[in-house]
Parts: C-alpha cells; sequence; structure tokens
C-alpha cells in the first residue's frame, strides 16, 4: 500500500495516465492525494473527474479555484472565459452527476495518523491546523446545501483581505474561500495579496510566501498544497509544494506520503499552453 500526492492536473488527462503508470499505481492497494484543480485550460478536464471519481476511496481530492469557477458555471452564477476548456464535461451525458461530486469535495483534507494536512493554495497565518478544519466545514456545508448558488454568486472577490472571527456571511466565506484556493502571498499581519502570482523573490517588499510567515499557528503539521506553478516542487520545513506546471509545458509530480522515506517522482510534459495570465 503506498499513498501518493500529486500537483494540479489541469485536465493534462494523458500526462496522468503517464504519471500513474511510472509510479505503479495500484487502485485496489494505493491511495492518490490530489491538491485540486483537476480541471480547466488542459484539454482532458471530463476524462480526468471521471477517472477521479471512479476511484472512490482510492482517490481523495480538495477543491480548486478551478473546480469552484467550474461549479459557479455550471449553476449559471458565472460565464465560461475564452481559456477555460469546460465544454465536454458542460455537454457530457453524465454532467450532473459529475457537478454533484465536485460540489461535494472537501477544502481540506487532514491524516492525523500521518501527520499531513491537505489544501489547493494555503492557509492564513491566524488559523490553527484545528481551526483552519473548522472554517472550512463552514464553506463545504454551504456547498452541499440549497444556499450553493448564492455562494458562488458572491464567491468571487479579493476581500475583505485579513481574516477575524468578526467576518459574517459571504464576507467570511469568501475569505474563507480564497485562503483555501487563491492564497500565495501575505503581508506581515497576515492581510492576503491576491495580485501576485509570481515566483517568490519577485513579488513587492512587505510581502511573504504564506508558508514563510513567522508567527504562522499552522505549523504543527506538514501542509501539502498545489496552486503555485511558478513556485514549483518544494519540500521543506513542512510544506510540500506540488504544482510543477504540467500544463505549461513543465511536469506532473507525485510524492509518496508514507514510508519511512518519501520520495518524489515526476514526467516531464509537453507545452500545451503558452503561459499567460492565470485564473487567480
Amino acid at each position: 500500500m503506498a499513498i501518493f500526492a500529486i500537483g494540479d492536473v489541469q485536465g493534462c488527462w494523458i500526462e496522468l495516465q503517464r504519471l500513474l503508470n511510472k509510479i505503479n499505481f495500484d487502485p485496489e492497494e494505493d491511495t492518490l492525494w490530489f491538491t485540486g484543480d483537476l480541471v480547466n485550460r488542459g484539454p482532458g478536464s471530463l476524462e480526468t473527474v471521471r477517472f477521479v471519481k471512479k476511484l472512490g476511496n482510492s482517490a481523495i481530492t480538495v477543491l480548486g479555484n478551478h473546480e469552484l469557477h467550474l461549479l459557479a458555471i455550471a449553476h449559471g452564477k458565472f460565464k465560461a472565459r475564452k481559456n477555460d476548456t469546460f465544454d465536454a464535461l458542460l455537454k457530457a451525458h453524465d454532467r450532473d452527476e459529475l457537478i454533484e461530486w465536485l460540489r461535494h469535495l472537501p477544502l481540506m483534507h487532514r491524516d492525523k495518523t500521518l501527520g499531513y494536512a491537505m489544501v489547493h493554495a494555503g492557509l492564513p497565518p491566524q488559523w490553527k491546523i484545528k481551526e483552519a478544519a473548522l472554517r472550512a466545514k463552514e464553506v463545504e456545508t454551504v456547498l452541499k446545501s440549497d444556499q450553493i448558488g448564492d455562494f458562488l454568486a458572491n464567491m468571487y472577490g479579493d476581500e475583505p483581505a485579513i481574516w477575524s472571527e468578526d467576518l459574517k456571511g459571504w464576507d467570511r466565506l469568501r475569505f474563507i474561500t480564497n485562503c483555501f484556493t487563491r492564497v500565495r502571498y501575505c503581508d506581515k499581519k497576515g492581510r492576503l495579496n491576491l495580485k501576485q502570482k509570481g515566483a517568490p523573490g519577485s513579488q513587492p517588499d512587505g510581502l511573504f510566501p504564506w508558508f514563510e510567515l513567522p508567527k504562522r499557528k499552522s505549523r504543527s503539521e506538514d501542509i501539502v498544497f498545489g496552486h503555485w506553478s511558478t513556485l514549483g516542487f518544494k519540500a521543506e520545513s513542512g510544506i510540500f509544494s506540488l504544482d510543477t506546471g504540467c500544463l505549461w509545458g513543465g511536469q506532473l509530480t507525485a510524492l509518496r506520503l508514507d514510508g519511512e522515506e518519501m520520495f518524489r517522482t515526476s514526467i516531464d510534459c509537453p507545452c500545451i499552453k503558452t503561459p499567460r495570465k492565470v485564473l487567480s
């Protein structure tokens, strides 16, 4: 039995199959953790979602910003953008079944035995791991409810930028969502900056990768995440970044989490997309 965490697939279905062959994945014995963004921009979103859904308990997936964007389009709360590649999925005979499965995915997965938590993007410095799990449940509950349409209509936006227990309503849910699915940089006070998307070192003074803030309270467990292709693979100080830019001609990466020794397996990917401004 092996547990592998895999970075953002983004519809790169063929590359995912190549990677799984390379790690000798056995769905009867092994488990895959997906960091979110299974869909969009690549050509195989439909095939990817069908495959991961069919794996059942052999796959654990957290929601990424592209899944939420897909849900907003599917529920008529947002129009597809020029570079979105959802058409095949939205026109599929099993569309409703797939959309229903996506809306029930978590924002955070935590394995206390392994000592790992998985999110798509990151966490604000104010939250301990236990608190982060509670905040994730707030959004997950709404996504599973009759309020999903209202939530998706109010989901987009960069404010509020800093956490407060006094946040309520859509502001509270939007902040939580932005942390789990969009954050890369924060200032020293923990204020989110959702505009900067480049690699560490390219950001303006006063901004720091969310995981580098010295007062970050979520250091009790190792955190696996994706979302940040310009960051690439990083494994140090309890954080494991797995988005290695498959969509942009980089690599697709799997990291084995169990066993005595962690090891990384990557495959090279053809350049599917020319780098451009991406959905944050």
